[in-house]
């Protein structure tokens, strides 16, 4: 049997044999299996101690009778029957971390995109139309940061060339941050941080907290130049105050790898305005995937067999 069990399907649609070479890599001498079928998954799974995957269900968890920790392939575990985990005594780990520094580009890059309107030159190019427009710069802008975690904190590193002052909102505060203020999620303070925002970035995980967080009031009190950059959760923005609010131009711009309801119907709205781009969830997409995330759980490795705390628990 092998010592990591690796479960399909792949991640943005790479396949899972990538990632098992990829954990052969980072742990040299360890025995990686795939379970490739339903039958693989049934035979495997009864005598698996360590089992990475996207997906986990209740009916996995009880065929899994030797398993002690699932590595979650995802940042996002809400999909897993986290409970179940707990009951079983069973550690549960995700993939924070992994998406730092493809993300922390595709943000920058839309930042950059809204702030000198490449979507109206293109209109124009399409249009075969040599005429100028106005555009604006980043430099001297503030740009907030909702999240602080592996995303938020690797978009601070890379703006800090841009001449930009950073505010980040957290649910600790306390614990401070690499911008240059840190605010937590109390009213008053957070709508004081959005009529201070140039740019908004959404990088915060989808809880009780953060659901239906950026509303109508809260778009009203950004500047009407403000641009929105959402690579978090749709959930995370009211999508009806949201088109209502670029529809009249209450923000200038936005810019969305995620969307509420996820995919989004052909026939909705967002996707005809002219100052929004859309990208079907692919901002997480990176060749060096499957690389990072194995080195993650190699890593971690020596401290499950010491049985000692492993990094990025999320059940323990």
């Amino acid at each position: 049997m092998p010592d990591i069990l690796v479960l399909p399907p792949g991640v943005h649609g790479r396949p899972i044999e990538e990632y098992a070479s990829a954990l052969e890599a980072a742990v040299p001498g360890s025995r990686v299996g795939v379970a490739r079928t339903a039958a693989d998954r049934q035979a495997m799974l009864p005598e698996a101690r360590i089992v990475s995957g996207g997906t986990f269900t209740e009916d996995d968890l009880a065929s899994a009778t030797a398993l002690e920790w699932f590595a979650c392939l995802y940042s996002g575990t809400n999909h897993l029957p986290l409970d179940a985990f707990e009951n079983r005594d069973v550690v549960v780990t995700n993939a924070s971390g992994v998406h730092g520094p493809n993300i922390a580009e595709y943000v920058v890059g839309s930042i950059l995109a809204m702030v000198h309107r490449f979507e109206c030159g293109q209109r124009r190019q399409r249009r075969h139309e040599w005429r100028a427009y106005r555009t604006h710069e980043l430099a001297g802008d503030t740009v907030t940061i909702v999240g602080l975690g592996a995303i938020g904190q690797a978009t601070v590193k890379r703006l800090a060339g841009f001449e930009v002052t950073t505010l980040g909102v957290r649910h600790s505060p306390k614990k401070d941050g690499p911008t240059d203020e840190v605010y937590g999620y109390d009213q008053d303070d957070f709508e004081a941080v959005l009529a201070r925002t140039d740019h908004l970035v959404l990088a915060c995980p989808l809880t009780e907290t953060t659901a239906g967080l950026i509303g109508r009031d809260e778009l009203r009190v950004l500047p009407q130049t403000a641009t929105v950059t959402n690579i978090a959760r749709g959930g995370v923005v009211d999508t009806d105050a949201l088109v209502h609010a670029l529809q009249r131009k209450h923000i200038q711009a936005a810019t969305l790898d995620v969307t509420d309801p996820e995919p989004l119907p052909g026939e909705h709205p967002l996707w005809d305005l002219e100052n929004v781009r859309i990208t079907p969830h692919v901002a997480g997409d990176t060749p060096a995937y499957y690389t990072r995330r194995a080195e993650l759980l190699a890593a971690n490795l020596d401290h499950f067999e010491a049985g000692g705390a492993l990094e990025n628990t999320v059940v323990a």
